[in-house]
């Protein structure tokens, strides 16, 4: 599905203005390539994502929005257990929601029974309603803060109508969704909005990061904290091998994790450098760049740096 640049920048919300953005500076080549993940078995590829296999019952949505379809922006996935199905994220729009549901449908059986957003971004809530049928009615839960601004942004849009009676999710401790043999936690951060998400399952170790992590991708700081940022992020990391499923880019492995990790901790130390310099957020983040032992960025763009900077400033200030 694409839609008109000018309509999607002004419904889409600040991640996937962000990626709308840096799509038009990017190299073609690159384009193509910053979602590939050639250790995944893809079972569906879509102009707008590849749905992949990363372990048994678990399968992660892709999403490639730099090519030019806006269907789904975000990056998503199913978890299959014995008596339900739970779907991460509600996208852009409907029909991607509604397409993930067609999928889990044929590859389990059953349309998903429970929906979880890990927070209220429009690229990752705005198409919830599409899990609705006549018939299929699942359980969309999420925090009640995320809840509240989803509500708040778009209050007539009939594609998040669906939030009204969500499952409200506790906003301080972890809660055990059991989908039948299979238990998934859902644990509360913040960071890269006041509420976070991530969805994680022990065996096989497989974390359902939402935005807290970019793959290769350099973060929209747009609505951060970075200090709860960087510890939540922290918070993550397991000792044990571990696939990451990122909000954006392609799946992760501790090596991909780590390298994120770096990444904001030089943005914090030239922010810190910075603030004690008497630079403004713009000069700071016009002035910034990455060393190139964190190796290529794919969204790499000196016109983002400001915002994480200026993120840093409200914060140390």
């Amino acid at each position: 599905m694409s839609i008109d640049r000018r309509e999607f920048l002004a419904q889409s919300g600040a991640c996937a203005a962000h990626l709308a953005l840096a799509a038009g500076m990017m190299p073609a080549a690159l384009r193509n390539a910053w979602a590939h993940t050639p250790n995944s078995a893809i079972v569906a590829r879509e102009p707008f994502g590849n749905l992949e296999r990363v372990a048994d019952g678990v399968w992660a949505l892709i999403s490639t929005p730099l090519k030019g379809d806006q269907t789904t922006v975000a990056n998503g996935g199913i978890i299959s257990g014995r008596n339900g199905v739970l779907a991460i994220e509600g996208f852009q729009t409907p029909e991607g929601a509604t397409w993930l549901a067609g999928k889990a449908r044929q590859l389990t059986g059953k349309w998903p029974t429970h929906v979880a957003l890990t927070h209220y971004h429009a690229d990752h809530a705005s198409g919830v309603s599409g899990y609705f049928t006549d018939s299929d009615h699942p359980k969309v839960e999420s925090t009640s803060r995320t809840i509240q601004l989803v509500l708040e942004k778009k209050p007539d849009d009939p594609r998040t109508g669906a939030l009204k009676d969500a499952v409200v999710l506790s906003a301080t401790d972890s809660t055990l969704l059991d989908i039948g043999g299979r238990g998934v936690r859902v644990i509360p951060r913040s960071g890269h909005t006041e509420s976070d998400i991530s969805l994680e399952l022990d065996e096989p170790s497989v974390v359902f990061c939402g935005d807290l992590f970019w793959n290769g991708m350099f973060p929209n700081f747009v609505d951060a904290v970075p200090t709860q940022l960087n510890a939540s992020v922290r918070a993550i990391r397991r000792a044990k091998d571990t696939i990451y499923v990122p909000g954006h880019g392609a799946v992760g492995r501790a090596s991909d994790y780590d390298r994120y990790v770096a990444m904001l901790g030089e943005v914090e130390q030239a922010a810190r450098r910075a603030l004690v310099a008497g630079m403004t957020a713009a000069e700071a983040g016009n002035a910034f760049t990455l060393p190139p032992s964190l190796g290529e960025w794919t969204l790499f763009s000196k016109q983002f740096f400001p915002r994480a900077f200026d993120a840093w400033f409200k914060e140390l200030k």
